[in-house]
């Protein structure tokens, strides 16, 4: 029997991808929960189906038996929303930064807001798979990764764990993303005349996917430099992440590689290039995989490590299906291959 998995804010780029990969899910059946004013546009078709509609309330969560809610809506009404789905019983995998960063100092620091769900903050759980499986399976409420932190973290985390990093020389990270990373939200600064053939920088030293590179990391701030920059292209992200080698250890690419394969070797959607190759966007685009190569001259100990991924997919929906996996008991790559 297939679980039932209400989607809010279906109408957005990453709550629209999320109901095409769950369309095709063998175990779970999508229910889209109209919010606001989703219900005044009419129903997408798919496939040419109409999907299940659901008011967004804590009734229709029982009506319905939803196992999960996906939440792809804006910090505030995520915020406004997990409380009664959870009271509900439903668990929660929010796609917003409300719940990622375990504090509401650090949270306030950097949305530049207050955060009104405390003690949800305290106990949700960051679901970025590759670093925090053992938790998700139980929680109630997970918070999806950031996009750029996604596909930072799982490109300089192993790197320091192995110990390979000059942590004094620090890390720069240059940033690229389509723009749909941005939302689906008219602005200026997404408008068409503004991003084609354009490439911009923003929110430069203070971006507020910075602390989720950190917690997960292990980096400090101070250690760490990232810009943000903005691709005249609707989906992709590519880093391209430049750092100082430390220690004797590493004397080249392959042994860079090395640490990557060792405790990448069980994971299904991280793929590794060979030296003197580097991934690109075509090669992630509606994918689930994070693709990584790297290079390093060993005359100067300079290295360069290039992640990439779909910032709609393994940034965003393609993940929080794969903690939906976790969470319900199915194949991690179930939906997702």
């Amino acid at each position: 029997m297939a679980h039932s998995v209400g989607i809010v804010g279906y109408r957005g780029y990453s709550g629209a991808e999320l109901h095409r990969i769950l369309e095709r899910h063998p175990h779970v059946e999508p229910v889209l929960m109209d919010h606001r004013d989703d219900a005044s546009h009419g129903s997408p078709i798919l496939n040419g189906r109409h999907p299940r509609h659901s008011p967004c309330t804590a009734q229709a969560v029982n009506d319905e038996g939803l196992a999960i809610v996906f939440l792809a809506t804006p910090p505030e009404v995520s915020m406004e929303l997990a409380p009664f789905m959870l009271d509900a019983g439903a668990r929660v995998i929010d796609l917003s930064g409300a719940f990622r960063l375990g504090t509401v100092e650090n949270y306030q620091t950097w949305y530049k807001a207050p955060h009104t769900q405390p003690e949800l903050l305290a106990e949700a759980v960051y679901g970025l798979p590759e670093y925090c499986r053992q938790r998700i399976p139980n929680a109630r409420l997970v918070a999806n990764p950031g996009c750029y932190p996604t596909a930072a973290n799982l490109a300089i985390r192993p790197l320091l764990e192995a110990g390979v990093i000059d942590r004094i020389a620090g890390v720069v990270c240059d940033a690229k993303s389509g723009v749909s990373g941005a939302g689906r939200k008219a602005t200026m600064n997404n408008s068409f005349c503004e991003v084609t053939e354009n490439f911009s920088a923003y929110s430069v030293l203070n971006h507020r996917h910075v602390p989720e590179v950190l917690q997960v990391s292990g980096l400090e701030e101070r250690e760490f430099s990232f810009t943000a920059q903005l691709l005249p292209l609707d989906r992709g992200i590519l880093e391209t992440i430049y750092f100082r080698t430390a220690g004797a250890s590493v004397g080249s690419a392959e042994d860079l590689l090395a640490i990557y394969q060792k405790r990448y070797a069980a994971e299904p959607f991280i793929r590794l290039y060979n030296p003197g190759h580097m991934p690109d966007l075509h090669g992630v685009a509606r994918t689930n995989y994070c693709d990584i190569g790297v290079t390093l001259d060993a005359k100067t100990g300079r290295a360069v490590v290039v992640s990439a991924i779909d910032n709609l997919v393994k940034g965003a929906a393609g993940q929080a299906v794969q903690n939906m996996n976790l969470m319900l008991g199915f194949a991690e790559t179930e939906g997702l291959l």
